[in-house]
């Protein structure tokens, strides 16, 4: 085994801003920038923006690169690093952006979806890694999901496993994005979740979040209500109750079928932190078949700011 260390390059697409960094096979962090994505200049304009980063990169730092890794919205199709339609990026129909970056850099690149690449990272530097399957949450505007099994992605048949935001809890639920009915990220992602606690916090007067919000409903945010919560708000506490029970029931469901018992959990609103674990755990240990309830384990991501551009370097590292 090569003693040396090696080091990948992790791009995270977003809509908004790209960041990238370059990444030693330990994880750590050696340098990293972030671009303006101006998505509405069509996805020409995006990988061109791209291109530019890694060159960048490239200039600040002398490290020998072994490849670089791509996390971004949409579908990827399994090993082609074709991206398709991904949300939040007009103009994008297909676009083979793995073709592009490698022909560019003369370097091997991996793409896949931003969950799956957040799944990846846990696996090989995070939460992840003394767990042979687990499936990855992150909690964010949508629900996104990575499953691994075997310590491999699921990717379906056409890349596209692991929307665990679209598992309906409740089919006269509110609707959802999707066009379905009552899907968990009807009830966990950030709009959704604000959006419901406005409309319930009008029945509260007493609630401490008024003063957080300072009396103006369009201040409410994950935030506030995690800090009126620690406070000892009951009605933030069963904010975050109920969110525990809604995520609990969906992933009780993912248990039962797939057998897979550990789950991990990232992005914004997992910061409400062990009220919404033991929440989760909770709703699981009650509703889950028998033989699975004493594996159950629901815990939180290790790789906190940088997740997408560690997940994104991961993908390199997962295919040496």
């Amino acid at each position: 085994m090569n003693k040396k260390q090696k080091y990948a390059i992790g791009v995270d697409l977003g809509g908004t801003s790209i960041k990238l960094g370059i990444v030693s096979q330990t994880g750590k962090l050696i340098n990293k920038i972030s671009v303006k994505t101006e998505a509405e200049k069509g996805p020409k304009k995006v990988v061109e923006k791209i291109v530019q980063g890694i060159h960048d990169l490239n200039e600040k730092s002398k490290h020998k690169i072994d490849g670089i890794g791509i996390g971004c919205p949409g579908v990827v199709t399994p090993g082609k690093g074709i991206v398709e339609n991904p949300p939040n990026l007009p103009g994008w129909n297909k676009v083979n952006i793995g073709k592009i970056i490698s022909k560019e850099f003369k370097q091997r690149v991996f793409v896949d979806n931003d969950a799956n690449a957040a799944a990846i990272g846990e696996l090989t530097f995070g939460s992840g890694k003394k767990y042979k399957s687990f499936i990855m949450i992150t909690l964010g505007t949508g629900v996104g999901g990575g499953i691994v099994m075997d310590k491999k992605i699921y990717h379906g048949d056409f890349g596209a496993a692991g929307e665990i935001g679209h598992i309906s809890i409740d089919y006269n639920g509110p609707k959802c994005n999707c066009g379905s009915y009552g899907c968990i990220e009807a009830y966990a992602g950030n709009q959704y979740l604000r959006q419901r606690v406005r409309e319930q916090l009008k029945n509260h007067p007493k609630s401490k979040m008024w003063k957080l919000i300072e009396n103006d409903l369009s201040k409410v945010s994950p935030r506030n209500i995690q800090e009126a919560a620690e406070s000892g708000d009951r009605f933030a506490q069963s904010v975050v109750e109920e969110l525990g029970f809604q995520l609990g029931s969906a992933f009780t469901s993912l248990c039962n079928v797939l057998d897979i018992s550990v789950f991990i959990m990232g992005g914004g609103i997992a910061g409400f932190g062990k009220p919404l674990f033991d929440s989760i755990k909770k709703t699981i240990a009650k509703k889950v078949m028998a033989p699975i309830r004493p594996r159950v384990r629901v815990l939180p991501a290790k790789l906190k700011n940088d997740a997408g551009i560690k997940g994104a370097s991961a993908l390199v590292f997962h295919h040496n």
